[in-house]
């Protein structure tokens, strides 16, 4: 257990695109900040994209346009008296001096920064962001391409960053997202074997493939999903095993 002025630093983190590391990122974040009640910050330097930066916009946006969600977060912030968390503008390079002197300033002790990170190791201080992490979460897909540049891209982190002992890495996780039911359960048994193989750690849950992971709250919505501003519905959680995640999450960072 860690004291309140020594804040978690997470990362989900990636070498390919569309995985869904933004997304686990806002949906992680929220759901610890407005359901569980740790503070959260989060630093977005995935540049140029700035997912995470334009999902606030949307969201803020959405609230302001869709009566039933104007009252659920209106409800929400009255309830547990807290601002949304903090979602800052970086670059790779000079994140984590950044992150210190904002959890140093902060009003309120921060729990848990989670960083969004570019999805290339070639990025201008990356390595040293990552190193700079105390546990890093890559979700993967069935997809050959996905599955090689990831292994080799955890491998590096395992390898060369987390034995030179100059790091902060305690956990190194890989899990399962995009799980569709429908698919040869053989492939995934192959795959399951090379990552023990190559010593890697491998969440047991397991995120089922739902459209929800793309989308954020439409006009006519009554529940939230994947929000910076709320956190994702628990019925809605439940139907792609996203609660089961969560729970496991929690237990590996011991926050």
């Amino acid at each position: 257990m860690r004291t309140t002025h020594k804040p978690l630093f997470i990362a989900f983190s990636s070498q390919k695109g569309g995985v869904g590391k933004s997304t686990f990122t806002a949906l992680a974040a929220s759901i610890l900040h407005y359901r569980l009640g740790y503070n959260v910050a989060v630093f977005d330097a995935d540049f140029p994209q700035h997912s995470l930066m334009k999902m606030k916009e949307r969201d803020l946006n959405m609230i302001m346009e869709n009566g039933v969600l104007k009252k659920l977060a209106y409800k929400q912030f009255t309830t547990i008296n807290k601002k949304a968390y903090p979602i800052i503008q970086h670059r790779a390079e000079g994140v984590l001096e950044a992150a210190h002197d904002f959890c140093a300033d902060s009003a309120v002790p921060i729990d848990a920064v989670f960083f969004d990170l570019p999805g290339t190791v070639n990025t201008p201080g990356i390595l040293k962001a990552l190193a700079g992490m105390h546990h890093i979460f890559t979700p993967i897909t069935a997809d050959r391409l996905v599955m090689e540049s990831t292994l080799v891209f955890t491998q590096l982190l395992q390898d060369v960053i987390m034995k030179n002992g100059e790091t902060s890495i305690e956990t190194i996780h890989l899990f399962w997202n995009q799980v569709d039911g429908r698919e040869s359960t053989p492939l995934y048994g192959v795959y399951i074997q090379v990552i023990g193989e190559l010593g890697l750690s491998l969440m047991q849950s397991q995120v089922r493939s739902s459209t929800r992971f793309r989308k954020e709250s439409e006009v006519g919505a009554k529940t939230v999903f994947r929000s910076t501003l709320m956190p994702a519905d628990e019925r809605l959680m439940k139907t792609c095993g996203l609660d089961l995640f969560m729970a496991e999450f929690l237990r590996i960072i011991q926050l």
